[in-house]
């Protein structure tokens, strides 16, 4: 089988590209390549930056503001707590030390108002002294037994008269 002469089986001619062919293929991967625009560097950071509209400024300011807010709030009951705490801590201070005060002074009124002592002021300053058994004198009344000292000595006319008045209304 030949054709033309030569031998088609081995012709590698067929599969090479012809000159206008590559030309072609260059120009078809040359705008693939080169279809990129090129922008200078100031127009790039310009489109990067984030556009700026005013529903977006507007969210922002809003946002800002309730987070500056709560902030504030949540600082400002911090700062009323530690003073309540101050506060707490003055008058627990204060109790502690009251109480102390009450413990010395109640101590001294104590040591100063023992029954030994109110005994000894009552016989050496009063002139008195402790009722003997037979000053006393028990009775029996609807209420209960009472003791009652006896005084020593007469009384009177007119006392008794009194006396004996006043057992008639009791």
């Amino acid at each position: 089988m030949a054709l033309d002469g030569r031998s088609v089986a081995y012709d590698i001619s067929l599969f090479e590209t012809t000159a206008e062919e590559r030309l072609a293929e260059q120009r078809r991967n040359y705008r693939r390549r080169h279809n990129v625009v090129s922008l200078p560097e100031e127009d790039l950071i310009k489109n990067r930056r984030a556009k700026r509209t005013p529903a977006k400024i507007f969210t922002g300011v809003v946002m800002g503001a309730i987070i500056s807010v709560t902030v504030a709030f949540i600082i400002h009951g911090q700062v009323q707590l530690t003073e309540l705490n101050q506060k707490i801590s003055n008058a627990s201070s204060n109790l502690s030390d009251q109480e102390s005060l009450y413990t010395q002074l109640q101590m001294k009124v104590d040591s100063k108002l023992s029954t030994a002592e109110v005994e000894e002021y009552a016989e050496s300053k009063l002139g008195m002294n402790k009722a003997d058994s037979y000053q006393k004198e028990y009775i029996s009344l609807s209420q209960g037994d009472k003791a009652e000292v006896a005084q020593q000595g007469g009384s009177n006319l007119f006392e008794s008269i009194a006396q004996a008045f006043a057992g008639l209304f009791d």
